[in-house]
């Protein structure tokens, strides 16, 4: 099966103490929170930063969409409450819409 490659950012609130909080907590991940991604039909999901921008690189199955995660998220309790504490570090690029959190990238280029 065709797996799709997604690329992500966001920003943390720049602040060193909030930031390795925000690691601490991705290094503790509950396994529902690990379920609630895999089942969404996420394979691969690595997250890297760089001073407080982050940047989020997901592989998934031919048949994921965002839409369907969110949908998947909206409808469990746990996975709410997760991303409710992870606003207490994340900010919104600047030009993302109100309450939008990663934001996909374009891809532009591909080494032929």
């Amino acid at each position: 099966m065709a797996l799709q490659k997604f690329c992500l950012a966001l920003d943390l609130i720049d602040d060193p103490q909030l930031m390795a909080e925000y690691k601490l907590h991705h290094q503790q991940v509950s396994p529902a929170i690990i379920a609630s991604i895999k089942e969404a039909g996420i394979t691969v999901m690595d997250m890297y930063c760089i001073g407080n921008r982050m940047f989020m690189i997901i592989e998934a199955t031919a048949d994921f969409s965002f839409e369907k995660k969110s949908a998947l998220d909206a409808a469990n309790e746990t996975v709410q409450v997760w991303e409710t504490l992870m606003w207490k570090f994340q900010q919104a690029l600047p030009w993302a819409a109100p309450g939008e959190k990663w934001m996909l990238m374009e891809k532009f280029f591909e080494l032929p």
